[in-house]
């Protein structure tokens, strides 16, 4: 099974290529448009700004290619909120693979922003790998929409989307390559996908 990394310059690209490696996977980092739409499988990275992210998609001419597949694409982290319409970070345009917004998420007593750690996770729909109970790790202080493509919640001062399933399009707010167990499980059903 092979996994394709979209190489962007930045963000958690080595931590995702690991954890993907660490259950057999062949990975191999692209970043042009050919490659994009040639990826059995697609990892969409993020750490960071929205706009600074989008920038660096539209300079290697690949948001085009993005919008295109219809094969497997998994967005994690920042990189499922870029799967979104918009980000209220820099009112930022996204990609628009999925309806909904990016918004700030708010403070409240006990809960402060961002969001790190672990947190577990709800709601889970039957095919992503998790479990009603699983603990998976954070590090957000974005949070997307919830909606009809929402696959797993958590609850951080209010329930929010902690995974999301739309077609052939696939979403982590957490990072699965850093949640030991349950993380890998969410990443092999993605393999399986």
């Amino acid at each position: 099974m092979t996994v394709s990394i979209l190489d962007l310059g930045y963000g958690n690209v080595e931590s995702i290529r690991l954890g993907f490696a660490r259950l057999g996977a062949e990975v191999a980092l692209v970043k042009t448009p050919a490659d994009v739409l040639a990826a059995e499988r697609l990892v969409l990275p993020g750490v960071g700004a929205a706009g600074y992210a989008m920038e660096q998609l539209h300079a290697l001419g690949i948001v085009d290619s993005i919008r295109a597949r219809t094969k497997p694409l998994l967005g994690i982290c920042l990189g499922m909120q870029l799967m979104f319409d918009g980000s209220d970070e820099a009112d930022t345009e996204c990609l628009a693979l999925v309806p909904g917004r990016v918004r700030a998420m708010a403070p409240a007593p006990g809960k402060p922003i961002p969001h790190m750690g672990w947190t577990p996770v709800h709601d889970v729909a039957p095919d992503i790998g998790l479990n009603d109970g699983d603990h998976v790790y954070f590090a957000h202080s974005f949070a997307c929409d919830d909606g009809p493509a929402t696959a797993a919640r958590m609850t951080y001062a209010d329930p929010l989307p902690a995974a999301l399933r739309h077609g052939h399009l696939w979403g982590a707010q957490f990072h699965p390559e850093r949640s030991s167990a349950p993380g890998a499980a969410f990443l092999n059903a993605y393999l399986s996908a």
